[in-house]
């Protein structure tokens, strides 16, 4: 999708498609970063962050993933924090009866520099950074938690395969220069050097904003094979995910068995690099 200002608008198009999946067989759905509203300015999340709990956002998840009997990894939305002038980019997943289960909040933030088109991108200005790393047991597999910048950051890929993931999610939002350069090779290798799936849904379009996101949502097996993908357009991709498979080939390609440099992440590392 491409979301706008109107966060109505937009979860009116996230219950669209979540039918649309869920009436195909989907049963574990994933939405992409900032679903519920992309601002004209940096800090508008900020102006509707709800607290963790409570709040129309969440409780329209909640609803969803009942009403339509599915798990829903809930991109992100903005949650308060102690800082008035930020908000936790939160990765929320709600299991099939509508409780929330679990609760990852971004940790790499997006503070960048494009020359070639003179963008510039201050996400710590106005969100908080998170130092939980996060693995949800599912009916599907373990689940590891990330969001898009995330993805150039492989020993926190590495740290959730060590944790168990068996599928990581990378809901995002990447920008169409970096996107192009960056998004699929990044996904295939994360997905290739981990022996897991990736589940990437991604916002892609022009925003209100003038920002323009790449898009091409995929779903990649763990032997790199993309196995559905949505390049332009509103919609959705969906593919099976065999956990008998992703054990197969780490049993005939042990590279996480053989590795020899053991690289732990520990929350006071994580905390101090953000």
């Amino acid at each position: 999708m491409a979301s706008g200002t109107n966060v109505s608008a937009n979860l009116n198009e996230v219950s669209r498609q979540i039918l649309s999946a869920a009436q195909a067989g989907a049963k574990l759905i994933v939405l992409p970063e900032n679903f519920a509203i992309m601002g004209i300015h940096d800090s508008d999340h900020v102006q509707i962050a709800e607290e963790d709990g409570a709040g129309p956002i969440q409780k329209f998840l909640s609803e969803q993933a009942k009403k339509n009997k599915v798990w829903l990894v809930a991109g992100t939305i903005p949650l308060k924090s102690a800082d008035e002038d930020k908000a936790y980019a939160a990765c929320l997943v709600f299991n099939d009866m509508g409780e929330r289960i679990s609760r990852y909040d971004k940790i790499h933030l997006f503070d960048v520099h494009l020359e070639i088109t003179s963008e510039t991108y201050n996400e710590s200005e106005t969100v908080a950074a998170g130092n939980e790393v996060v693995v949800v047991d599912t009916p599907f597999g373990k689940v590891g938690l990330t969001i898009c910048f995330d993805l150039r950051f492989p020993e926190l890929f590495r740290q959730l395969v060590l944790l168990g993931a068996e599928i990581i999610v990378v809901p995002s939002a990447f920008t169409a220069i970096t996107g192009k350069a960056h998004w699929e090779v990044l996904l295939r290798a994360r997905a290739i050097e981990n022996l897991c799936y990736v589940v990437a849904s991604a916002q892609g379009g022009y925003h209100v904003n003038g920002r323009e996101t790449h898009g091409d949502s995929m779903i990649i097996d763990p032997w790199g094979v993309v196995l559905d993908r949505l390049p332009h357009g509103s919609g959705y991709v969906a593919a099976e995910i065999n956990i008998e498979n992703t054990n197969n080939i780490r049993r005939n390609f042990p590279v996480l068995q053989n590795r020899k440099i053991s690289c732990p992440i520990s929350k006071d590392d994580l905390t101090s690099k953000n």
